[in-house]
């Protein structure tokens, strides 16, 4: 995968003189929805020798709009732009989403992104797509000016599973109600956390279940609980399976944030520094209290042997 040229702000854009065949959305998450978007973009680019770009928000228009309950993402913007990457993306136009870009009308979205990008040839968004003040404008506004600019647009249907349209809504519940699994199924890959190692308490130690602890703070947090994951760094010692626990570690601290700690189903090659991703798998049980460590040593050992029951491991 080739790195992604990122830019902040449509003005800031800096293009090869090729056609420009650009998604437009949030896309949080990059859900099997989305990429029937950002997909289409792709293989058009590649038809004419083009450019396959996508221009999405930041931060999240719920930030601006209903500030005391923001929509909480499912990946961070870093994540996003990685997973554009593995799709075909070469450039990434992360426009700001001010009031005044708000206040932009309905009629003016689309010659705003011409002004800048003059090579615009396909414009691609999912069919429920809104644009401009109010989100007045749809895909038959778009339509209609698209023509009169000289640019194709291309609206994808929305992509169902079980009867309902894939969703960042449906997966953001999934993903807090610990249904890893079906999180999965709507994302097109296992939810992830990327983050460095950093040094512990070396509790686990002293309970036979060393761990590792990630820095990891997510805008959406899952579910408090054990789960089983499996873990993966910039060493190339493939996945490894692993049991993790989310949450404030009632029985030993009571922490004020939630910390993601791993312990290792193998032999652990990483340690504090390191970068790790670690894909959830499947949802053990919630966070609980314990009546003391004892209790807590005997609960990891269940949860262990779960999860080795999980990955087939004897």
């Amino acid at each position: 995968m080739t790195a992604v040229a990122q830019f902040r702000g449509l003005d800031r854009v800096a293009l090869p003189e090729s056609p420009v065949h650009m998604a437009i959305g949030i896309f949080d998450g990059v859900h099997l929805g989305h990429r029937a978007v950002i997909e289409g973009a792709v293989q058009s680019a590649r038809r004419s020798s083009g450019v396959p770009v996508v221009l999405t928000f930041d931060p999240h228009p719920s930030v601006l709009f209903t500030p005391s309950s923001p929509t909480r993402l499912i990946l961070d913007l870093a994540s996003k732009v990685s997973r554009l990457g593995s799709l075909g993306v070469e450039a990434v136009v992360v426009q700001p989403f001010t009031r005044a870009f708000a206040a932009v009308t309905a009629e003016e979205f689309l010659p705003l992104i011409k002004r800048h990008l003059p090579g615009l040839a396909g414009v691609y968004v999912g069919e429920n797509f809104r644009f401009g003040q109010g989100r007045r404008g749809d895909v038959a506004m778009m339509l209609a000016e698209a023509r009169r600019l000289g640019v194709t647009v291309f609206s994808a249907p929305r992509v169902n599973l079980d009867g309902e349209p894939i969703s960042s809504t449906r997966i953001r519940e999934r993903i807090q109600s610990g249904d890893m699994k079906g999180a999965a199924a709507l994302l097109g890959y296992a939810y992830t956390a990327e983050g460095t190692v950093v040094h512990g308490k070396h509790l686990g130690r002293t309970l036979g279940f060393p761990t590792l602890n990630l820095g990891w703070s997510p805008d959406l947090r899952p579910l408090y609980g054990v789960y089983a994951v499996r873990v993966s760094g910039a060493k190339s010692y493939g996945w490894i399976p692993a049991v993790a626990n989310y949450g404030l570690r009632p029985t030993v601290e009571q922490s004020q944030e939630p910390r993601l700690e791993i312990h290792m189903l193998a032999d652990c090659p990483y340690g504090a520094g390191d970068p790790v991703c670690v894909e959830w798998i499947r949802f053990l049980r919630p966070e609980r209290k314990f009546g003391g460590l004892d209790e807590l040593k005997a609960q990891i050992a269940r949860d262990v042997a779960q999860a080795r029951s999980e990955f087939s491991l004897r």
